[in-house]
């Protein structure tokens, strides 16, 4: 991506002279036919009609609360006056681009939600004139948004799992809900990359490392794609590096920042798994608002990578071109900017799509070439996904089951994959001494040991949605830690004393946890965050903070209980990872949940009483502080400690650590060749045992560490992994077939290139720790990396026999 270094003043945007007509790449699922249908439409319209199929349409309900449910929609004006009908019909009398959101703005019945919405897109066929439904969307990122629906755990989670063949499997799933109530577009999956542990959305990120980002993410789009929904990939791109990780404030990444790191897990989605839209970022890079960058969203997206989909605005962002970034004078010149610049569609209305953008077309100042190769692209996937088809029939199949057994298997599944066991005395598992047998007495304290919404993040239809609807029960079979340990420790006698509350000032109701714990055989105390909106919460969206010790008075309340002296076991139910590194060599033992889901609390208490074996590793590194921040294990030598300076921002645990009830053995085989080509592949050969006592499942990683390069490089990079479950003394020999391009970096010039020198190859447990190591040559001349001779990792896992 390039930067524009004198852009023009906002009264006279940068709209290019009209362009061709945009040929018809195929896209999957439509053929030569539709492309004739879509041409033959695109000849038919009128400006209104063309617009109309550019905008979405965000109904209210009918008492108009819907809440705060995106940033500034009261202000934007999301809503209209009239009823929903009135408002609809009107809106929509020259057709329509896309539903907002049906079943995610407020609680709907999903029967009665999927009929209203197929008697809506009746209404598009038999009274617009050219009879087009309109595309629904809704949000999905720990499943589908909906009242009643399954909620899975959320990123991190995907990211500790280190598992795409289940997020796979459940993203499809997750479409599977979707396409059957009549949604055909997923708001999801978020690749930003986590820079800095401060910004509330971490919680929607699944690592820090972008290629752990790009495998999973790419996955999950292959999931949703693969039962009929578009995946939309956010946010395009550098939203997660806000200076001072404040949400949707500027971000100054420099171009090879951009290239090396928040760029690839978009590459990767749409060029490995097929991507079909792309959400723009909200953030300016630079000066440069992404929603106007034509050099992003053409030039990097479409014209180097070959997407052929929909590029959708992230709410409100074509707006905030003038009210926000103030680089465009008003919301036809917002419109004329981001349309140029390559956003297709505008979310979740149309306030600068319609008539600010139709008068400039009508006055000549925008070109109507660029409304057709935005209208084409929308029809193309309309087609794509049979809202075209001359018999398209809304009618929902029903009977309408969002929350069926096999997902909710999958949603426990991913949970226990997912928690993380930071340390360990041998307190834990408590079922395996008198901690968890028949006499034992356990506290169990803090403030999310009995909170269901404790489980869920942001996005999550309990906390997104029913936060606003306080009468509204969530109706979803989701157990609580306290409720999943006394089902998990029948035998035990558990005392339950909050203590605090989340984030509140008020140590009141720490006495009476601690006197719990002081007469407690152990002391399990259950801490963390409250997902929210906008300051609502500890984390989630507008949810950042300056501090990244547990929020409120939490950390008092576990020190305290620490003081005490009994064994206490501290649960983290978070939605970023929190500087309590104090706090680990004091605690018996510390488990780690990323917002674990409806299924989560089960997966926690049976890591806790040993049904579970923990599997999860750190896709974050352990803040030290805030004021270490931001941070990533991906740093030069100079992000290093030095003794020029008296700071160290080294973590307390590191990217990749997690511990186990079992032991993992792990030796290098072998490396097929000591020298390889700069467009060759590294083959590394490593065996893996269970050298303890029980089957657990163990994450190979490993690492790259260039002796030099043209410009600096991360001290190490994580090249690839393999998670491999084993029985115990189980042995297996994992092949990593690793391309050269893996150590690609741009270089002096800003090319992405592998440059030739020596590698050496780590393997081991975390980013940190070395088990075994060897050093291949890269040879030849510098290889610039094209998408022409993109290769994937290929890992294969065999077990001896014998």
């Amino acid at each position: 991506m390039t930067t524009q270094l004198d852009p023009p003043a906002p009264s006279t945007p940068a709209v290019p002279s009209p362009a061709p007509t945009e040929p018809a790449p195929t896209v999957p699922g439509a053929d030569a036919a539709s492309q004739r249908l879509v041409d033959d439409l695109l000849a038919r319209m009128s400006v209104e009609e063309k617009l109309a199929q550019l905008v979405g349409l965000w109904l209210r309900e009918e008492d108009g609360s819907d809440g705060d449910v995106a940033p500034m929609a009261a202000a934007m004006g999301a809503g209209q006056d009239g009823s929903a009908d009135e408002r609809f019909t009107s809106f929509a009398r020259e057709g329509l681009g896309q539903l907002t959101r049906p079943f995610g703005t407020a609680p709907v019945e999903p029967g009665a939600g999927a009929a209203l919405l197929a008697q809506r897109q009746r209404w598009l066929q038999a009274n617009t004139r050219l009879g087009i439904p309109a595309l629904v969307h809704e949000e999905c990122l720990t499943g589908l948004a909906a009242w009643q629906a399954t909620t899975f755990p959320a990123p991190p989670a995907w990211g500790a799992s280190f598992s795409p063949d289940l997020v796979e499997r459940m993203a499809a799933a997750v479409g599977e809900s979707m396409r059957g109530l009549g949604v055909h577009q997923g708001l999801a999956p978020v690749l930003d990359v986590v820079r800095d542990a401060r910004w509330g959305r971490v919680e929607e990120c699944i690592s820090e490392d972008p290629y752990v980002v790009g495998t999973i993410g790419a996955a999950y789009v292959r999931g949703l794609q693969s039962s009929g929904v578009v995946a939309t990939l956010k946010h395009f791109v550098g939203y997660s590096a806000s200076r001072a990780g404040r949400n949707l404030a500027p971000v100054h990444a420099g171009p090879r920042e951009v290239a090396d790191v928040l760029l690839p897990p978009f590459e990767m989605a749409v060029l490995d798994a097929g991507a079909q839209s792309v959400m723009n970022s909200y953030a300016e890079v630079d000066g440069l608002p992404a929603a106007t960058d034509a050099d992003l969203l053409t030039g990097v997206l479409r014209e180097r990578w070959g997407f052929t989909g929909t590029v959708v605005a992230d709410y409100f962002s074509v707006a905030f071109l003038h009210t926000l970034h103030a680089v465009a004078a008003d919301l036809g010149d917002a419109a004329a900017q981001a349309l140029a610049a390559g956003i297709d569609v505008e979310l979740p209305t149309g306030s600068a799509y319609l008539e600010p953008l139709a008068e400039r077309v009508r006055s000549g100042r925008v070109p109507e070439a660029l409304v057709d190769r935005a209208v084409r692209r929308v029809l193309r996937q309309k087609a794509a996904l049979g809202l075209l088809d001359p018999g398209y029939d809304p009618t929902p199949a029903g009977p309408f089951d969002l929350d069926p057994p096999g997902h909710r298997a999958l949603a426990a599944e991913l949970a226990d994959r997912s928690v993380v066991l930071l340390s360990n005395d041998g307190t834990l598992p408590l079922g395996a001494g008198s901690a968890g047998g028949a006499a034992a007495r356990v506290a169990v304290l803090g403030p999310n040991a009995d909170a269901q919404a404790a489980l869920f993040g942001c996005y999550s239809f309990v906390n997104h949605v029913l936060d606003q609807h306080p009468q509204v029960p969530a109706r979803l079979h989701a157990p609580t830690v306290l409720e999943a340990l006394r089902a998990e420790l029948p035998g035990a006698t558990l005392e339950h004393v909050p203590g605090c509350t989340v984030d509140g000032d008020d140590p009141s109701g720490i006495a009476a946890a601690v006197a719990a714990a002081a007469s407690a055989d152990v002391a399990v105390v259950v801490a963390g965050d409250r997902a929210g909106l906008f300051g609502r919460g500890t984390s989630g969206e507008g949810c950042d903070t300056d501090d990244l010790r547990l929020p409120g008075v939490q950390q008092r309340l576990v020190e305290e209980v620490l003081d005490t002296g009994t064994p206490v076991v501290l649960v983290l139910l978070t939605g970023r990872p929190y500087a309590v590194g104090p706090l680990l060599g004091r605690a018996a033992a510390v488990v780690q949940a990323f917002f674990p889901g409806e299924e989560g609390a089960a997966a926690v208490a049976g890591v806790l009483s040993g049904r579970v074996n923990p599997s999860g590793r750190l896709p974050l590194s352990l803040p030290r502080s805030a004021g270490a921040q931001p941070y990533s294990y991906l740093h030069p030598r100079l992000g290093a400690a030095s003794p020029v300076s008296n700071l160290d921002t080294a973590p307390p645990l590191p990217f990749g650590h997690g511990l186990s009830y079992t032991s993992f053995e792990r030796s290098l085989l072998g490396v097929a060749a000591a020298r390889v080509p700069t467009d060759g592949s590294v083959v590394v050969s490593c065996r893996v045992t269970n050298t303890g006592t029980r089957a657990g499942a163990d994450v190979v990683q490993l690492y790259g560490s260039a002796a030099t390069g043209s410009t600096t490089r991360p001290l190490v990079r994580l090249l690839a992994y393999a998670r491999v479950e084993l029985d115990a003394g189980e042995s297996a020999e994992v092949e990593l077939d690793v391309p050269a391009s893996r150590l690609a970096a741009s270089d002096r010039a800003l090319r992405r290139t592998v440059e030739p020198g020596r590698v050496r190859l780590l393997l081991g447990p975390d980013c940190s720790r070395v088990d075994a190591e060897a050093e291949v040559e890269l040879t030849g001349a510098a290889h610039a990396v094209t998408t022409a001779d993109r290769r994937l990792v290929r890992v294969a896992v065999r077990r001896p026999r014998g």
